[in-house]
């Protein structure tokens, strides 16, 4: 190269364009069926934004009748929501981060190219801001939407929700970025994926720190306060001040009551500029040693002769192939510790999930027997969101994880069916155990009588089984074979399908419930009969569907591999 030759010094917006093409051309592909899979995407779409926005302007509603704390009632709601939000935003950005900047197939070509650090820091923030952050969108849509219908926000207000929502996906990013460079920094790349089930930890335990400092089953109560004074004082007191969703709900509180407060937009700009010009800083020193670390090889250790020989034992009425299926599922979910090292996290959650259920105030004087078992029987539709939500991170990915040694399996004289079946039973039978205990000790804490004991938990077991058929089904039809890592996997098309469909199967079972629940609670409450045909009628056809929903998909898996070529 001559002195005078000019250095190529790609922008941003050229490194970004891959991603894009890509994207594009998946959406693009002449793939058979593809027009309608994204008219149904559309239509589940438009229904699950419509029931999001119906719950929230019905309460919005609700809260503008009230008399001088209405607003503060809704401000507060939007505060925890997105106290919430932003909770879920700096974990998921702290494991993206890892795959983005240290693990991604497009690193080795991009660190080696003649690319200005800043420029690939810039395009590295944003794929890792897209990835964590898309879901959060997309409930928020419908959230703010519901805010500026009931309070007039006017044709400016979604303006107003971008120019607030950019720097507060922006600071989680940032901070989550920053936190995975130093980690890895500290730990080498294929260690650090332990360590996030340690920051996994300890970001669910400052979650529920947080909301126990909060109290939120305290506005339920009012008559709990000395006066109305106190309560008054309580609304208007900041959830969380030092927080960007403090910020965010003060500028559109402020924008939504037609009042002046440029200071959360100050607060909020200038801390999601301060965090990208810090991580940009800590970018530029320490990423070219973090990247060196991340290239060295991961520590094979031969273990687990004792365990084996333990779970051969236990599996042996299997026969051989399927045992060794069932291993196989087993040592690829234990081998990949993004996998397993999730499962410390949802423990967290579940404890916090259950904790907050002996918070509810079911024991005032205008609870009766019929609510205090409408109640728990509502729970099994947050039991089924929270079931749906693991399947689609550990079922759904099963066959797709397979990746290209599929062809080696479908060279076996193996049949597909049991493949599919030890993917099914591997997933299933810990998520049954789960559900099982979610709703035992739920209704424990609850106090429910017997009738709805047993009906919550032969229901979420039926609820378990369907799930998990429909996981492993949508799984199957729109698998990801090419992917880079398993945690984009449920967010793929396949996903958002699933996740639809499982909210229509959880709606079906609780409708088709509902009556002889309500048909028998008010039996009781009244002392009457109550009648046993609607009883049968009803369970029986939520029975039929969950059995529906588990075999049918599994049986469409099945001649949709067999098509997969040799």
């Amino acid at each position: 190269m001559t002195p005078d030759a000019k250095v190529p010094n790609p922008g941003l917006l050229h490194l970004l364009v891959p991603k894009y093409q890509t994207a594009r051309a998946r959406a693009l592909a002449g793939e058979r069926g593809r027009a309608a899979r994204w008219v149904l995407l559309g239509v589940f779409g438009v229904l699950f934004w419509a029931f999001i926005f119906g719950v929230v302007y019905r309460l919005l509603k609700y809260f503008r009748g009230v008399q001088e704390i209405g607003p503060l009632l809704a401000g507060k709601l939007l505060g925890l929501i997105l106290v919430g939000f932003f909770s879920i935003l700096l974990l998921s950005n702290v494991i993206t981060a890892l795959s983005s900047f240290f693990l991604a197939r497009d690193l080795d070509l991009l660190v080696a190219a003649p690319v200005d650090w800043l420029k690939l820091y810039g395009a590295k923030l944003f794929e890792t801001l897209v990835h964590s952050s898309w879901m959060v969108v997309l409930m928020a849509i419908p959230l703010f939407a519901a805010y500026g219908v009931v309070y007039g926000g006017g044709p400016f207000f979604p303006l107003i929700v971008i120019g607030l929502l950019v720097p507060f996906l922006t600071v989680p990013a940032a901070i989550g970025s920053a936190v995975t460079l130093l980690l890895v920094n500290i730990f080498p790349a294929r260690r650090t994926r332990d360590i996030l089930s340690v920051i996994a930890i300890l970001t669910a335990g400052g979650i529920v720190l947080l909301f126990r400092l909060v109290r939120p089953e305290r506005f339920a109560r009012p008559e709990g306060f000395r006066s109305l004074v106190d309560f008054i004082t309580l609304l208007r007191t900041p959830t969380s001040p030092l927080l960007p969703s403090e910020w965010v709900q003060r500028a559109t509180m402020a924008w939504l009551t037609y009042k002046t407060d440029l200071l959360p937009w100050y607060l909020l700009w200038s801390t999601a500029a301060a965090a990208v010009v810090l991580g940009a800083l800590l970018h530029w020193r320490l990423y070219p040693q973090g990247f060196s670390k991340a290239q060295e090889s991961a520590e094979r250790w031969a273990r687990g002769n004792r365990m084996r020989r333990i779970a051969e034992r236990m599996l042996a009425p299997l026969g051989v192939l399927r045992r060794e299926l069932v291993l196989k599922e087993l040592r690829l979910f234990f081998r990949d510790t993004t996998q397993w090292s999730q499962l410390l996290l949802l423990a967290v959650l579940v404890v916090v999930y259950v904790f907050n259920i002996k918070f509810l105030p079911l024991k005032g004087d205008g609870m009766t027997f019929f609510l205090r078992n409408v109640v728990p029987f509502l729970n099994l539709v947050l039991a089924g969101f929270v079931l749906a939500s693991i399947a689609a991170r550990f079922i759904f990915p099963g066959v797709s994880l397979e990746g290209r040694t599929l062809w080696l399996l479908r060279s076996s004289p193996m049949s597909v069916r049991d493949l599919l079946w030890s993917k099914f039973w591997v997933g299933t039978l810990p998520l049954l155990v789960l559900a099982l205990v979610i709703v035992g000790v739920t209704n424990y804490l609850l106090q429910v009588s017997t009738f709805m004991f047993l009906v919550s938990v032969v229901t979420i077991a039926a609820m378990t089984l369907a799930l998990a058929g429909l996981a492993l089904g949508f799984g199957t039809l729109f698998p990801q074979f090419e992917t880079e890592n398993a945690a984009q996997i449920p967010t793929s098309f396949g996903g958002l399908l699933f996740m639809m469909a499982s909210i229509a199967v959880i709606g079906g079972v609780v409708v088709l419930e509902a009556r002889p629940v309500y048909g028998y609670l008010s039996a009781r409450a009244f002392g009457s009969s109550s009648d046993v045909t609607e009883m049968v009628i009803g369970f029986g056809l939520a029975g039929l569907l969950c059995l529906a929903s588990t075999l049918v998909p599994i049986r469409i898996a099945s001649r949709r591999l067999q098509t997969i070529e040799r």
